[in-house]
């Protein structure tokens, strides 16, 4: 697992790492730039690839690894489990790293099948892991039973026996086919479960890793209350429950996470990340630069207020890991320049807080 002792070693391993570009959550100390493996074929070209980005990653100073089961049908964890053993031969060690990963919707493994529904019949049906009335949108599920199969997967794929971090994926797509009420009873069976797979050394927290649950107003169909799932937390573990992380879109194009006000925070409404930062909840944010489309056209004002960075993906990057409360910038890497270009930003620190501010001032 990765520990206090371990993330402080690696961070002292580059010593050319600026001021800020480590944040310490949680006990542990974490690269602001985070590895994601969500895009790409489902090919043995593209497996390399991400084996590769990841460890040069790794060698880079990044210490954040963010997957899950479904991302490319499993191979993302398996090209992900490759990378380790890799990098265990080259002299870390894997309490150096924080690994996470997610469950929630089904995984296919390696291709698309030529029948859905028998794959669905036979890896879930028959062995009593799902039923079909389990599914919301046909695709996604988070009953304790199948969550648990996830779980044990992907720790067979990443080739560990513990993970820093598991998330429930896209738990608002319940929302779609269940009442609130229903869907809150699921979750805090879902969280019993994750404490149980916590007691038993199998994972070291949770959380829920959203796409628009917290990007949206309380009034909407899809709208995550923080407040109300620290209390299910609760509810199932008392004050000691893993419940610890949250990840959600934060972006130049998408900055509702930081701007938009919809969480409750002791008779308050505060944004999300705000709302995240008074709980003691680390923020984990994901599409960075919008799966490829922040890599152009940034005003110039931005990029100047950034720092001038050397590209318009690197300033789209400063952008999310300079935000107040973020703690890491998550990006999908799967080629060896992308790693080089990207990973040039931890050599120098974040915008100040006040500078950051700039960008939303009139004027």
């Amino acid at each position: 697992m990765a520990t206090t002792v371990g993330t402080d070693g690696f961070k002292s391993r580059f010593a050319d790492i600026a001021d800020g570009s480590f944040r310490d959550v949680q006990g542990k100390t974490l690269s602001s730039i985070g590895i994601g493996t969500y895009l790409g074929n489902a090919d043995a070209e593209t497996d390399d690839r991400y084996h590769d980005a990841v460890v040069q990653f790794v060698e880079s100073g990044g210490n954040v690894i963010d997957t899950a089961s479904n991302y490319r049908f499993q191979r993302s964890e398996r090209s992900i489990g490759r990378a380790l053993k890799t990098l265990s031969e080259r002299g870390f060690s894997r309490d150096e790293l924080f690994i996470s990963t997610k469950g929630g919707y089904l995984p296919f493994d390696t291709v698309i099948p030529p029948s859905v529904e028998q794959y669905f019949d036979v890896t879930f049906a028959k062995p009593g892991i799902a039923t079909p009335e389990d599914l919301a949108s046909g695709s996604h599920c988070m009953t304790p039973r199948f969550l648990k199969s996830q779980l044990d997967q992907s720790l067979r794929n990443l080739g560990i026996d513990f993970i820093d971090l598991y998330y429930i994926h896209n738990p608002e797509t319940e929302l779609q086919e269940r009442d609130r009420y229903t869907f809150e009873a699921k979750l805090a069976k879902a969280f019993e479960m994750l404490e149980g797979e916590r007691a038993a050394g199998k994972i070291g927290a949770y959380g829920v890793a959203t796409w628009n649950g917290f990007r949206v107003a309380p009034d909407q169909q899809a709208y995550h209350s923080l407040e109300r799932m620290i209390g299910i937390a609760k509810q199932v573990a008392g004050d000691g429950h893993g419940f610890g992380y949250i990840q959600l879109p934060h972006n130049l194009a998408l900055p509702e996470a930081f701007l938009l006000r919809n969480q409750a925070v002791k008779g308050s409404v505060k944004s999300v990340i705000d709302a995240a930062t008074d709980y003691g909840i680390t923020v984990m944010c994901s599409a960075s630069i919008l799966q490829g489309q922040l890599t152009h056209s940034v005003p110039m004002h931005i990029r100047e207020v950034l720092g001038n960075p050397l590209t318009d993906a690197m300033t789209s990057i400063e952008f999310v890991r300079s935000t107040p409360g973020v703690t890491t910038a998550l990006i999908g890497m799967s080629r060896g320049n992308h790693v080089a270009e990207n990973m040039q930003l931890l050599r120098k620190s974040p915008v100040s807080n006040d500078r950051f501010m700039e960008l939303f001032q009139e004027g």
